[in-house]
């Protein structure tokens, strides 16, 4: 690797958080993508390189349209959701895309994850469905972008997966690791008996208090 690799810090990124997915169960094989912004460039995962086979110099380079800058790999075949969010959103600097297995569990019954536990927000008042659509595809990318807005942090994607964003990848990771969690709890919580979901309320208090802090408590 040269010290003039462009983005080198995001493609670094780029190559530990792929292999973070893996050791944290986040995915399985080449499930999933990364994608880190810096201007108007974006570090992304390549198409079917196993992470932990992934150096910096083997993350493309694009920019905000998909077009290939630098890197001799393929970009992820979900490059246009990862640069659809990251034009969209101005708030966001990270994207990750996983198939973390209690999220997607709901995400195959097309269930939203309600707020049965406070770090829902990290996301909002809930995890909400986007509708399926084939990977890969522009319909795919709009749906998850439709979905998200401007207020979530995250959804799901029907028959799929799971998105998150963050002002930072890692801040993007952090709640892909939420998201996993809550849905795990709410998976146990309904396999026992009827959660207690969070009001409306609260809900509007903890989204101000993570606002003003940053981060949970």
């Amino acid at each position: 690797m040269t010290n003039d690799l462009m983005l080198q810090a995001e493609r670094e990124k780029v190559s530990e958080l792929g292999r973070e997915m893996l050791d944290q169960g986040l995915t399985k094989g080449t499930g999933g993508n990364i994608s880190v912004r810096s201007g108007d460039r974006i570090a992304i995962s390549p198409s079917g390189v196993p992470y932990r086979e992934i150096e910096p110099e083997d993350v493309p380079v694009v920019d905000l349209d998909g077009n290939r800058i630098e890197g001799e790999r393929d970009p992820s075949s979900e490059i246009a959701m990862h640069t659809g969010i990251l034009r969209e959103r101005d708030d966001v600097g990270g994207v990750v895309h996983n198939h973390s297995p209690y999220a997607t569990t709901f995400a195959s019954l097309g269930e939203p994850v309600p707020a049965s536990h406070y770090l829902i927000a990290y996301v909002g008042d809930q995890i909400p469905v986007a509708p399926y659509a084939t990977f890969g595809t522009p319909e795919l990318a709009e749906a998850a972008l439709d979905t998200l807005g401007d207020e979530y942090n995250a959804c799901l994607l029907e028959n799929h997966g799971v998105v998150t964003v963050g002002e930072t990848i890692d801040a993007a990771f952090e709640v892909a690791m939420m998201v996993e969690y809550c849905a795990r709890i709410h998976y146990q919580a309904v396999s026992i008996g009827e959660p207690n979901v969070l009001p409306d309320e609260e809900i509007d208090t903890l989204l101000e208090a993570f606002e003003g802090y940053g981060e949970a408590h």
